[in-house]
């Protein structure tokens, strides 16, 4: 199974507003904001971190992962509005054992919550929420 898991680096414009199509401006978005963090945490020497996203044979893929020291930290499905939990993510993280899964949505409302605190199955998360958790 495991052979058929792919973990490759995706590419993103730095530029999220020349983006047309609503839905890619959203994950690039967020794509920028996780490349931010993931490479301010390297640099603090807070371990060695990637992104990347994941995709199978069976065209299953979660838009991101994000690796602490080898080792899947979190994933991340983004999403412009609400809809229904994708299962991907769910199916993904139990076959990497990362801690961590968020659906992060952009037009929702924030809320007062950490999303690091719940190490369970993946969590819909409003993006203005999960982003202002990141470096």
């Amino acid at each position: 199974m495991a052979r058929s898991l792919r973990k490759e680096p995706k590419w993103y414009l730095r530029d999220w507003a020349m983006v047309s199509d609503i839905g890619k401006r959203a994950e690039t978005f967020v794509a920028c904001h996780l490349l931010k963090a993931v490479e301010g945490w390297t640099d603090l020497g807070l371990g060695e971190f990637q992104l990347a996203y994941l995709r199978d044979k069976e065209k299953r893929e979660v838009d991101f992962v994000v690796v602490r020291d080898g080792r899947p930290w979190f994933l991340v499905e983004v999403k412009q509005s609400s809809g229904h939990l994708q299962g991907a993510l769910a199916h993904f993280q139990r076959q990497l054992g990362a801690p961590h899964a968020f659906q992060v949505v952009i037009d929702a409302e924030p809320i007062t919550a950490d999303c690091f605190t719940r190490p369970d199955g993946p969590l819909v998360v409003p993006a203005r929420t999960f982003l202002s958790q990141l470096l």
